[in-house]
């Protein structure tokens, strides 16, 4: 099994074998459990049971463009900002959610959002950190994050993706979103038919 970790919280996996995938990841767990899987390869019942029992973020087959780091590194934040070509953006998001997309840029940020800050971003985004209670972020399009949100977010694009506590205030396409439907598992909310829809990741996509 060959690994390669293309970020601080993105592990790259290529899934050959299942006892060696289980066998790594249960004794790598406590490095692992907040970074987001990317498993390149066929994924099979097995493997996906696996990840799903241990609450791991994961998703399958899609690539992403690394850049140069726009900030210096520092021990107390790190922020990776990845500018896609518009065809690969689209083949991420189809992977994902099978929307249609307009054309827009990906921004990759592993940045914990702290009470009193607010974030405002004009394309899509992948948060790999939480949000705290005070935290804000406004944005116009795409978001999944990978970690808790106690904080408040304001998405105006086709879904997001996120897991919320009780305390968070989520409002999508200016409509105040019931906590009791995001908490304890990651999950889709999206815009179909002038409806919002809420559905969890892990049945629709291979997220964990």
């Amino acid at each position: 099994m060959k690994t390669k970790q293309s970020s601080i919280k993105v592990l790259d996996v290529t899934l050959s074998n299942n006892d060696e995938f289980i066998t790594y990841f249960d004794k790598n767990y406590a490095i692992f459990q907040h970074h987001l899987i990317v498993i390149n390869g066929e994924m099979n019942s097995i493997i996906e049971e696996y990840l799903n029992t241990r609450n791991l973020n994961f998703i399958v087959n899609v690539v992403f463009q690394k850049a140069k780091f726009q900030t210096p590194i520092t021990s107390n934040a790190v922020s990776e900002k990845i500018k896609e070509p518009i065809k690969e953006i689209e083949k991420i998001v189809e992977k994902i959610v099978e929307v249609p997309r307009a054309k827009t840029t990906l921004k990759v940020l592993d940045k914990l959002i702290r009470s009193g800050q607010e974030l405002n971003i004009q394309s899509d985004l992948l948060l790999l950190n939480r949000v705290n209670s005070g935290g804000t972020i406004n944005i116009k399009g795409n978001l999944i994050i990978t970690e808790i949100v106690e904080g408040s977010i304001r998405c105006h694009g086709d879904f997001m993706m996120l897991k919320a506590s009780p305390k968070a205030n989520i409002v999508f396409h200016d409509v105040e979103v019931d906590n009791s439907y995001l908490s304890e598992r990651l999950n889709r909310v999206e815009l179909k038919n002038n409806e919002i829809t809420i559905t969890p990741v892990l049945k629709e996509t291979k997220w964990g």
